[in-house]
């Protein structure tokens, strides 16, 4: 069985950045991964939504986005609302950016709910990384994709001038993570 990973939010949050470093990261590791992207016209706050499926071998597969969610990620609430009907009635990890959704839409386990956005803000200096921030939560959460890993994927795909910031929002998210969030290893 694969798993699949959802992420939405607004376009201009790097909801498919996350996601496409996240795909990166996990073909490192050596899983096979499916990124598919979701986003409406407009450039910033419309929709946005990128859908991983990973699998463990090589496999023929016509999935090309989540019908069931094993891990969600809403980065935004009306994103939340919107696909909450992708997510498995018992994923296992349901993340919750807190400075834009004050309550689960659904009655999910293994909710963490923490302020992404406000934390990249306040620890990294930037709410831009919120993004990458959360992928250092989801890497230490998860255990699916460790540190280094990540930070070789964000210095070989981002852009010369985000490298810094964004490898401090990853290992600020993580570092907070290990502080913060009970682990929730979850495996392929």
């Amino acid at each position: 069985m694969p798993l699949e990973i959802i992420i939405a939010g607004r376009g201009g949050q790097g909801i498919l950045l996350a996601g496409y470093l996240l795909g990166r990261a996990l073909v490192e590791k050596g899983y096979y991964v499916v990124n598919s992207e979701m986003y409406s016209a407009e450039t910033r706050g419309g929709f946005s939504r990128s859908d991983l499926i990973v699998f463990k071998t090589r496999e023929e597969t016509d999935i090309i986005k989540v019908s069931r969610a094993d891990i969600a990620v809403f980065m935004y609430h009306e994103q939340m609302y919107s696909y909450a009907d992708y997510v498995k009635q018992e994923p296992k990890l349901v993340i919750l950016d807190s400075t834009y959704i004050e309550k689960p839409a659904r009655n999910w386990p293994n909710i963490v709910k923490i302020p992404i956005t406000e934390l990249a803000r306040d620890l990294v200096g930037t709410s831009r990384v919120a993004n990458v921030f959360m992928l250092g939560v989801l890497g230490y959460t998860t255990g699916l994709v460790d540190s280094d890993t990540m930070e070789r994927t964000i210095l070989s795909k981002v852009s010369p001038k985000w490298r810094e910031i964004n490898i401090k929002a990853f290992r600020r998210g993580y570092e907070y993570a290990e502080k913060n969030i009970r682990r929730v290893y979850i495996e392929v």
